[in-house]
């Protein structure tokens, strides 16, 4: 995590001028993570993987991140911090059910389709790293500001880490380097999550 995680400052006078640049990034995110749900869905449950399936999942969550953040943008920071909390329970209840859903997984043992997992792997980390640059110019803003680009960081990282998952598959033919990676993003989803709770009610509590 970033050292300016814990951060609860408003944003610069530089950032507030920019909110009009800013809001046009949203929309472009959420409709890139929009697509991305879809296809990462269908391919997850095409592939039977379970990393594609969180990840499908994690996109639609964001979607539903930036549609929060659009609504908001204008707002004052109290209703901010309010929505950053809401955003960040969504984040470890996400967490929470990937991690539920692997325990079922790895009960079943099927074996995903690698080689579905890695060409969607590719398109989906394309996606999070472009609509990552385009917010890494508001990472240090305020916790609704900062959830938005913990988002997208996470979702390229995820990304990269279902490419490692669907090498490990292909080379062993198991199922447990897709469980495994599943689990870690749910991990990082819940200590994102609880961050930015903390960070949220830090500009409640100011």
């Amino acid at each position: 995590m970033a050292a300016h995680l814990c951060s609860h400052d408003t944003p610069s006078p530089e950032r507030m001028t920019n909110l009009p640049r800013y809001r046009l990034i949203l929309w472009i995110a959420l409709v890139v993570n929009a697509a991305m749900f879809v296809v990462e869905l269908r391919a997850g449950l095409s592939a039977n993987s379970l990393s594609l399936w969180a990840d499908a999942i994690d996109f639609g969550g964001d979607a539903l991140n930036y549609g929060m953040s659009l609504a908001v943008l204008a707002s004052a920071i109290a209703w901010r911090a309010r929505v950053a909390l809401f955003k960040g329970v969504c984040m470890m209840g996400f967490g929470v059910g990937v991690l539920v859903y692997a325990v079922w997984s790895a009960w079943r043992g099927e074996v995903p389709e690698p080689l579905i997992m890695g060409s969607v792997a590719v398109v989906a980390l394309v996606a999070n790293v472009g609509v990552a640059w385009m917010l890494y110019a508001f990472r240090e803003g305020d916790a609704n500001m900062r959830s938005v680009w913990l988002c997208s960081r996470n979702d390229a990282i995820g990304n990269v880490a279902v490419l490692a998952a669907a090498g490990g598959v292909l080379s062993s033919g198991s199922a447990w380097p897709d469980l495994l990676v599943a689990s870690a993003m749910a991990s990082l989803a819940l200590t994102s999550g609880w961050q930015v709770l903390k960070l949220a009610r830090q500009e409640l509590a100011a």
